[in-house]
């Protein structure tokens, strides 16, 4: 698996058609509207046909590229892998080759260091079908991105997809380097229906969507720090942000990770006695009528109310 060489040079951003919906587009336009035109390199395509092994015993549809999409291409000039889950098959839900993939991919980019790479989440969690399988491909993909995050890689994480970001995705996730997520992306290891099944309608009402969006939301991982920028719900838009998030990504040390778990401490402190998102966002310090409208704000508004947003950030990332 080789890389593109870096020619050490910053070309100008391409021109793309502006208002392009990263939610309404496939994964590979994504990565299409993402990379520098013609520059993506696709590593094990669908014209390799390598299918998942398990699905055609449940005698459900297969997918030439296992819905995962993965490969390295020039992100404004400079090299960059990137990998990109299709949430329109299955729910861009891990298996074994669709787990697979993203961990050969992290294992590169750890190899070589200083290249980094982008993971478009677009995924529900693990397929039921594949289960053992599925729960393994996690757990690799996670010791992969540590692995690679230890020696230097910056993994940037961008969630704005159908299938938002649930279950083992989310838990990958939370172990990127830094995240971006648009107001129509939604970040959880148990989804809406799974903690309704578990607890009850009462503590929590899937078909109450308004509900699900304060709870998981873009904006509200971000204000509480579970995202690291939000954005607008345009491929330009997340390809701007990406080029940031890089520049700006923090070392990894033991020293970050344990500032990570005291800023986890501290908001389990602050807001315990919180019985609803509202409530957070008014510990945090906007007002009660900044709260209401937060959900209905466009993203530039909400950019500015959330910089009054009282998280507390240690050197975390």
């Amino acid at each position: 698996m080789t890389a593109p060489a870096a020619q050490g040079l910053i070309f100008p951003a391409l021109s793309r058609p502006a208002g392009v919906s990263w939610y309404d587009s496939s994964a590979r336009q994504r990565i299409e509207g993402l990379m520098d035109a013609g520059s993506f390199e696709e590593f094990v395509g669908p014209e390799q046909r390598e299918l998942s092994p398990h699905l055609q015993a449940f005698d459900l549809p297969e997918q030439f590229d296992d819905g995962m999409v993965v490969g390295c291409g020039m992100l404004n000039g400079l090299p960059a892998f990137v990998a990109a889950q299709e949430g329109r098959f299955m729910g861009g839900a891990f298996g074994e080759v669709h787990g697979a993939k993203l961990t050969g991919l992290l294992r590169a980019a750890r190899d070589l260091t200083a290249i980094p790479v982008l993971i478009l989440f677009d995924t529900g969690g693990v397929r039921l079908q594949e289960a053992n399988a599925g729960e393994l491909a996690i757990a690799e993909v996670m010791r992969a991105m540590m692995e690679a995050r230890s020696v230097g890689v910056r993994v940037v994480g961008l969630i704005g997809g159908r299938a938002g970001c649930y279950g083992g995705g989310g838990l990958i996730a939370g172990c990127c380097s830094a995240l971006a997520v648009s107001e129509q992306g939604r970040i959880s290891v148990s989804g809406p229906e799974v903690i309704e099944t578990n607890r009850g309608a009462e503590e929590f009402d899937a078909k109450d969507r308004a509900l699900v969006w304060r709870t998981m939301g873009g904006k509200h991982r971000r204000l509480i720090g579970g995202a690291d920028a939000f954005v607008e719900d345009s491929i330009e838009a997340f390809r701007t942000t990406a080029l940031r998030l890089i520049a700006n990504v923090p070392t990894f040390s033991l020293s970050v990770l344990k500032a990570e778990q005291a800023r986890l401490e501290e908001r389990l402190d602050r807001f315990a006695q919180c019985r609803d998102s509202l409530d957070i966002w008014q510990a945090g310090g906007l007002s009660a009528e900044e709260a209401q409208a937060v959900p209905e704000m466009a993203a530039r508004e909400f950019a500015q109310v959330a910089s009054k947003f009282q998280e507390a950030r240690h050197d975390a990332r």
